[in-house]
This record gives C-alpha cells, structure tokens and sequence, in this order.
C-alpha cells in the first residue's frame, strides 16, 4: 500500500474523547433550564447515536428538535472543556500522519461542536466530518476514500463496512469487545494505545491487517 494513499478515519466520542463528562454536565444544566428530569449517568452509557434519540427519551416527540437545539446551544460552556482525550489519541493521530496518511474524524456529533473538542484538545485532522450515524457515516467516509474506519460503537461497524472500509473498534466505549467482534469488526483493540502498533503492521503488510487484539 503506497503510504500516501492512507486515510483512516476516527469516530470522536468514546474513541478519540472521553466526552462522558461533559455530556453529563451539558444534560444536567439542561434539565434544570427545562425542569425536565434527565437521567445524565444513564445518558453517558448510550453515546454513539444521534443526539435527538437520546432527547427523545425524555421529552415528547414534539419538542424533540427544540431541545435539542438548545442543549447543542448549553453544549461549547459546559461539555468542552470538561472532556479530556483518551489514552492514546494524539499517538494515534501521529502514526497515521507518521506514515503518510490522513486523518479524517467522521462523528455523529453536531459538528461545530465536534470541532470545538478538536481544537480545545490540539488533536490534528485533516477533514471532519459531522452529524453523520451508521450507515450515514459511508457518505464521509468514501467520499475521503477512507481505507480504514475506527470507531467504539456498533453502528461505526456498520459505518465501515457501508463503505467498504476496514473496520477497527477499540472497546472504550458502550460496547465491549465481544459485541464489537460479533458485530463484524475485523480489527478489536483495548484502546487507541494499541493502534500504532497495529497500523504499522497494516501498512507493512500491503493493507491486509485483519488481526487484533480483543480483550
């Protein structure tokens, strides 16, 4: 595989972020502007789908646009700042770069917000890509001719293989290894800390790197 044709891309939520935090304070300070009741601790174990499906389990169908117009507003005070990287990220963003690739980030979250958490953390990407789920995220993904697609979640499995990218799931997010395997992801890793390794073998290899660790 030429070095230069690499484009991996990444989901952010639970992948590239650890943004359990600040989500959980954006609905906290929702539900008290609301005085809608909204179970913040529940909500952080659901992260991947789009945002009105979790807005939707607390308020009527009606006003589920409305609200979540208004957390995407409370989101840059309160959820940005309070979400860190997760281990490995920034290494992972370099190796691909290290190798001559680029990095596309393609996520499910509204994406002014996506790219507020980038450039709040200093993580380096190419292209970014936002409010995109599932098999939405192929649109994105083939359109960058993305070869590789690293994501926590189910529906990122379903996202790569829609565009018929290599699927590598890292399990810090809602679904654990198992799951991620069963979905069909080719590639299972703990966490982005076992990504570089990985990737040097898949470009050492031609491209052909269907073998990772699960845990």
């Amino acid at each position: 595989m030429a070095a230069h044709s690499l484009t991996v891309g990444f989901d952010l939520d639970m992948t590239l972020i650890d943004s359990r935090p600040g989500i959980k304070a954006a609905y906290q300070e929702l539900s008290a502007r609301t005085g809608t009741f909204v179970d913040a601790d529940l909500a952080v174990t659901r992260l991947g789908p789009p945002l009105e499906q979790e807005i939707g389990q607390w308020f009527p169908e009606e006003r589920v646009a409305e609200i979540a117009g208004l957390y995407r507003e409370l989101y840059p005070e309160y959820a940005v700042a309070a979400s860190p990287a997760l281990p490995g990220a920034r290494e992972a963003l370099a190796a691909v770069h290290a190798a001559g690739g680029r990095v596309i980030v393609v996520t499910a979250k509204y994406e002014p917000n996506a790219k507020l958490h980038l450039e709040h953390l200093g993580l380096d990407v190419d292209a970014l890509c936002g409010t995109l789920w599932a098999e939405g995220k192929a649109e994105a993904l083939r359109k960058h001719h993305a070869q590789v697609y690293v994501g926590d979640h189910l529906g990122d499995v379903v996202g790569a293989h829609t565009a018929g990218a290599l699927s590598v799931a890292v399990a810090t997010g809602p679904c654990d290894a198992t799951e991620l395997r069963n979905a069909g992801a080719e590639v299972v890793l703990a966490d982005l800390t076992e990504f570089p390794s990985w990737l040097e073998r898949y470009v050492a290899e031609g491209a052909d790197g269907g073998d990772g660790a699960a845990t």
